[in-house]
């Protein structure tokens, strides 16, 4: 566990777990210790650990895929809290989520108000959570390049989500994904303007990297 941001009102805390090495994410309300968990990779005694001294108020999921939900039922199972996912991915759980996230909703706890961005791209109902100068990004945008898409179709879908929504943030917003290492908005901006200057196969898609691919 560490903590990768800390201001007056916020903590962020990252747990890397599981075979897949997985980012789960622990954000606290300094001022009421509420807390959210953000996706449930494995490992559901480490991140409980984790909650000890908080009020844990919600688990918002990134996406479906099973390296991010993989502790997710027990996680739910221990903490009675509801679960938020965007709809085109409720379907992958193996129960009805309490909450169905849109674009642009706004999820509250303690003083912290997280903004729902919807990226569909690396899944249908792939989404984001922005506060402030922060941005957990799930396996929509990575250091270097965007999240692992499987048609052509998916990463064009993946690029105007980026473009069209997460670079409308403040450029020295850090992005923390699912896996690996943070970045900052300013870097992944400058990157994909070089991506873009140049020609591409209208098949791309799979791993892309702005400044090889």
């Amino acid at each position: 566990m560490a903590i990768v941001a800390k201001d007056d009102s916020l903590q962020i805390d990252k747990l890397t777990l599981g075979p897949f090495e997985t980012n789960g994410y622990i954000l606290i309300c300094r001022s009421t210790a509420d807390s959210v968990v953000v996706d449930a990779p494995a490992e559901a005694d480490k991140i409980l650990r984790r909650l000890k001294g908080t009020n844990p108020r919600y688990i918002l999921i990134t996406h479906t895929h099973m390296d991010h939900i993989g502790a997710l039922s027990e996680l739910k199972s221990m903490l009675g809290v509801p679960v938020a996912v965007h709809p085109l991915d409720a379907k992958n759980l193996s129960f009805q989520p309490e909450i169905l996230l849109g674009d642009g909703n706004i999820v509250s706890f303690g003083d912290i108000e997280l903004k729902v961005l919807h990226t569909p791209g690396h899944t249908p109902g792939s989404a984001c959570f922005s506060t402030g100068r922060y941005l957990i990004s799930g396996d929509t945008i990575f250091p270097g390049g965007p999240g692992k898409t499987l048609s052509s179709e998916n990463f064009r879908q993946i690029v105007d989500s980026i473009t069209s929504k997460i670079f409308l943030l403040p450029e020295d917003t850090q992005i923390y994904p699912g896996h690996g290492d943070s970045t900052i908005l300013k870097k992944e901006k400058a990157e994909f303007v070089v991506f873009s200057s140049r020609p591409h196969d209208p098949g791309l898609c799979g791993d892309v990297l702005w400044l090889s691919s």
